[in-house]
C-alpha cells in the first residue's frame, strides 16, 4: 500500500481527518489518484488509512484509524453504524439524512432516505469508484431496492469528477411525498435541489409555523413551499412566498394545491422583492430567511456578508413592531459568530432591537464532529422584534 507522510504540525495529527497538498511531507509507493493510502508521521508510525487524489486540495481523507481496505465488509459495517446511531437518537431511519460524510466515517458519501426511495452522492474520487459496492451494502443494510444517484453538486469538479444524476438501482416513483408540520410535500427526487429536499429543515418546519397563527407571513427563498405551506396550515392569516426559481414555485403550486391550502406566490428575485416591499410600506409579522449558500468558499466570505446584511437589514424594516424573524445560513465559513455580528449590525442599520427566542442547529442525522468543523454548516437564529424602541 502507497501512501504519504505527513508534516509535523499537520491538522491530521490534531484530530482531523484531511490531509491538505501543503502538509505533506512526502510520497511513497507511487499511489495512483483513487487509491487506499497509508499516512504516516514523521517517525513512520501508521496514523491511519485514507483514499487519495493528487487533483484535489485535499489529497487525503482518512477514513480508519488503522489499516484498512474498501471492501464489502467496511460499507456494510459503516453504513449498519450509521443506522444505528440515528435509532439510538429517535430519528425516524425511514426519513432523514442516514450517511453524512466523514461524520459517518465515509468522506465524500451522502444518502439520504425518503422512505423507500434512496439518494446517493459519491463526492469523492475513490468513493465514487466503489458507489456500486455501496449501492450493494445500502440493499444489504436497509433493504434499498431504489436508488437515486445525484452526483451533480459541483464540489465534484475539485475531484475530477464529472456530473452525473440518474436512476441507480430499481424504478423509484417519479414523484416521492413527505409528511411535515401536518403538511404533505411532493418533491422530484431526480430534478429537485441538493438531494430532492431539505432534510435538515425537517423539525424547524413545525417549529417555525407555531409562530404564524393569525400573522401576515412572508416565507423568503421558499423552495417547494414547505415553510410557507405549514405556516398556512397553522393559521397564519396570509402568506406570501417568494422564489426565484420558475420550476421551485411550479412545485410549490402544486403542493399548495396537494394541500387545499392558500398562499401567495411570487416568482421573482427576493432581494427586489424586499427593495419593493419596503418602498411600498409593507409590513409582515413573521418573516423566514432560508437563502441557499451564498458562499462554498472562505474567498467569497466577504462578498457572501455583505447580501446576508442587506437580506436582514430589508427583514427587519419590514416587520412590525412585534414580529418576529426565522433566520438561517447553510454556508459553512458564516460561523455562528459571524452570523449573531451581521445580525446585530443590521438592527443597527435598521434602527431596530430584538430578542433571541432560540437557536436553530443542524438535525441529529447530519451529526457534527468537533474536530472537523466542515461537519458544521447550518445555523439560525429566531427573533422577536423589542416593540418602542
Amino acid at each position: 500500500m502507497g501512501g504519504i507522510v505527513v508534516k509535523p504540525r499537520a491538522r491530521i495529527l490534531h484530530g482531523h481527518d484531511w490531509v491538505f497538498a501543503s502538509e505533506v511531507l512526502k510520497v511513497f509507493g507511487s499511489p495512483a489518484d483513487g487509491d487506499v493510502i497509508s499516512l504516516k508521521d514523521g517517525r513512520d508510525h501508521l496514523i491511519g488509512s485514507a483514499v487519495y487524489n493528487s487533483k484535489s486540495q485535499i489529497v487525503a481523507r482518512r477514513f480508519s484509524r488503522r489499516k484498512q481496505q474498501l471492501d464489502a465488509d467496511f460499507f456494510e459495517r459503516r453504513l449498519q453504524q450509521a443506522a444505528e446511531y440515528r435509532t439510538r437518537r429517535g430519528i425516524d431511519p425511514r426519513l432523514c439524512r442516514i450517511v453524512w460524510s466523514e461524520s459517518d466515517g465515509l468522506p465524500g458519501v451522502i444518502i439520504d432516505r425518503y422512505r423507500d426511495a434512496f439518494v446517493l452522492q459519491t463526492l469523492t474520487l475513490a468513493m465514487d469508484r466503489h458507489k456500486e459496492a455501496i449501492a450493494d451494502a445500502m440493499a444489504k443494510v436497509f433493504g434499498a431496492a431504489n436508488i437515486i444517484e445525484r452526483n451533480d453538486a459541483a464540489v465534484r469538479r475539485a475531484e475530477g469528477l464529472e456530473p452525473r444524476t440518474g436512476i441507480l438501482r430499481g424504478n423509484p416513483a417519479a414523484v416521492t411525498e413527505i409528511e411535515l408540520a401536518d403538511v404533505t410535500i411532493a418533491t422530484d427526487l431526480l430534478n429537485a435541489q441538493k438531494t430532492g429536499f431539505y432534510l435538515d429543515q425537517l423539525q424547524n418546519y413545525g417549529a417555525v409555523a407555531a409562530q404564524a397563527a393569525g400573522k401576515r407571513v412572508l416565507d423568503c427563498f421558499t423552495s417547494q413551499g414547505a415553510f410557507a405551506l405549514a405556516c398556512a396550515r397553522a393559521g397564519a392569516a396570509e402568506v406570501t412566498a417568494v422564489e426565484a426559481s420558475g420550476d421551485s414555485i411550479a412545485a410549490a403550486r402544486s403542493n399548495a394545491k396537494r394541500n387545499a391550502l392558500q398562499v401567495n406566490w411570487r416568482e421573482e428575485d427576493v432581494f427586489q422583492f424586499l427593495r419593493a416591499a419596503e418602498k411600498s410600506e409593507q409590513q409582515f409579522d413573521l418573516i423566514i430567511l432560508d437563502p441557499p449558500s451564498f458562499t462554498k468558499t472562505k474567498g467569497g466570505l466577504h462578498g457572501a456578508m455583505r447580501g446576508y446584511r442587506e437580506l436582514h437589514v430589508r427583514a427587519f424594516k419590514l416587520l412590525s413592531k412585534d414580529g418576529v424573524l426565522a433566520t438561517f445560513s447553510c454556508s459553512h465559513h458564516v460561523t455562528e459568530e459571524l452570523l449573531a455580528q451581521t445580525i446585530a449590525d443590521a438592527l443597527v442599520d435598521a434602527r431596530r432591537s430584538a430578542r433571541r427566542l432560540r437557536r436553530f442547529e443542524q438535525a441529529l442525522d447530519h451529526p457534527v464532529l468537533p474536530t472537523i468543523p466542515e461537519t458544521e454548516y447550518f445555523r439560525g437564529v429566531l427573533l422577536e422584534m423589542m416593540p418602542g424602541r
